[in-house]
């Protein structure tokens, strides 16, 4: 379908025909009437589909018919999980809306918060932002949001898998309950359907996925190879198939820092991305990967999402994800915008388990392609599609478990507890200095016999109090023959 036919305005037009965009996609299709009408909706699709314009073209044109922000105001807001991906929506939302009077900025942690505090003081009419530095630019009263209009969460899942759902709770109170609310997400969790009761109302649920939530224009392979051997066979595989351009996934920063490293030592040019790199560093590699001066670009899972690489032809994990998920959003980096790539796994043994979910989660078994010269010594288990079965464990017998005791249960007793289970009354404590007639008397007591028990039960409610009184008694004096009853029972009476 043409963007014509979905009720853009020229200004939205011209710059999507500059950009080259002539067919709108499904998820823009269905995404873009409904925002238009000022519904609230629920958009689940696969990365590399155009969902950024597919809620970033109907905002713009919202706007541009609305009243221009104050100072320290904004219109539209957009979270998102992470810095590069917040760097490419704002990209976005300047290009479409090239030839509108609207202002929009980006906000992020890692840098200067001055400059973003100088931009908001104008006011703006779209705020791309990650959770953390929008708070602290909240608190400062660097940005407000009376003139609010709508809440975006990109993918939102992603937010939540990195901890940032009690930030969003923060800021959704801080907005005015008269907005429309947009949610985007590759996949919807329960999680996130439990945050969307909370967050829209009678939403508009639209889904374009495949089931899987995978480009179906990615090829799926796997090479079993140790674990050792992995950064020897990659160099082999981007001399070997002439690789140019390849985003590489690694598992940790520190293995991310050490591939690089043996990348350039064998005369591939490289650069590593992730955490503890400075944004400046990140934005520096990620322009140098894009403009073709870098061959390869290894990356944590922090860039998984975010990364825009034009027809970027392959993605290699060198080591599986964790989350069967993320494998999903790592090779969403390719096969975008209709193009078609290829997504490389390197396995080695000990991750069969993890190259099972993901298999499962595809719905298919990937394709396993040894390489002459790499075949691994312990061979990668062959792999199904069945859920995997936790067997019962047998239940232990009880130890203390006899013939004549159905119920199993332990016949042995705590030293010093009754046999009938009635142990010191409240308020009382055992006395560890008694003498030792006191500590036989109680000796005598706990072999009583059921009937004795129930006649001592039945006794005067005095004797329990006088027997107290005549232990704390014995310790101030020795205890003369004859001597209880009624002074004892008074005595012990003033005491308690």
């Amino acid at each position: 379908m043409s963007f014509k036919n979905l009720g853009l305005t020229p200004p939205l037009l011209k710059a999507l025909v500059s950009q080259g965009y002539a067919e709108a996609t499904s998820i823009q299709i269905e995404a873009i009437p409904a925002i238009l009408a000022g519904r609230d909706v629920m958009a689940m699709a696969q990365t590399g589909t155009g969902k950024t314009a597919g809620f970033a073209l109907p905002i713009l044109q919202k706007l541009s018919q609305g009243t221009p922000a104050r100072s320290n105001q904004a219109r539209a807001l957009v979270l998102t999980p992470t810095r590069e991906l917040a760097a490419q929506v704002a990209e976005s939302f300047a290009t479409y809306g090239q030839h509108l009077s609207l202002r929009s900025t980006v906000v992020y942690g890692g840098v200067k918060i001055n400059p973003q505090m100088l931009k908001l003081r104008r006011g703006v009419d779209v705020l791309v932002a990650t959770p953390g530095r929008l708070l602290d630019l909240h608190a400062q009263n660097a940005v407000s949001f009376d003139q609010l209009e709508v809440l975006v969460l990109d993918e939102a899942d992603r937010m939540l898998d990195m901890g940032f759902i009690h930030d969003i709770k923060r800021i959704i109170l801080s907005l005015p309950r008269r907005r429309q609310n947009l949610m985007f997400s590759a996949t919807f969790s329960n999680e996130i359907r439990d945050l969307a009761k909370k967050l829209v109302r009678s939403p508009e649920e639209i889904s374009v996925t495949s089931g899987t939530g995978a480009a179906t224009s990615v090829k799926h392979w796997i090479c079993p190879v140790e674990k050792k051997r992995k950064a020897p066979l990659l160099v082999h595989l981007i001399h070997d198939r002439g690789w140019q351009q390849v985003l590489v996934f690694a598992k940790t920063k520190h293995g991310a820092n050490k591939l690089t490293k043996f990348l350039e030592a064998e005369g591939v040019t490289a650069a590593a991305i992730h955490g503890n790199k400075s944004q400046a560093a990140r934005n520096r590699a990620l322009a140098d990967f894009k403009a073709g001066e870098l061959r390869i670009l290894v990356a944590t899972d922090i860039a998984a999402r975010g990364l825009d690489i034009a027809q970027l032809p392959q993605v290699v994990n060198f080591d599986l994800p964790n989350v069967p998920q993320d494998y999903i959003h790592r090779i969403g980096r390719t096969g975008r915008g209709g193009f078609s790539g290829e997504a490389i796994s390197l396995v080695s043994a000990d991750e069969v388990d993890l190259l099972s979910d993901i298999e499962r989660l595809m719905k298919q078994l990937l394709t396993r392609v040894e390489i002459d010269g790499f075949e691994p010594a312990q061979r990668v288990p062959e792999t199904t599609l069945a859920r995997k079965r936790k067997s019962a464990k047998p239940r232990k017998p009880l130890s203390s478990q006899t013939p004549g005791d159905s119920y199993g249960r332990s016949s042995k007793r705590k030293a010093g507890a009754s046999p009938y289970g009635h142990g010191p009354q409240p308020g009382e404590k055992r006395k560890s200095g008694t003498s030792g007639a006191l500590k036989g008397s109680q000796k005598t007591q706990q072999k009583q016999t059921p009937s004795e028990g129930k006649a001592r039960d039945q006794s005067s409610p005095a004797e329990p109090a006088a027997r107290h009184a005549d232990q704390r008694v014995s310790k101030r004096r020795p205890k003369a023959s004859g001597e209880r009853g009624g002074g004892g029972t008074g005595r012990g009476r003033r005491a308690q």
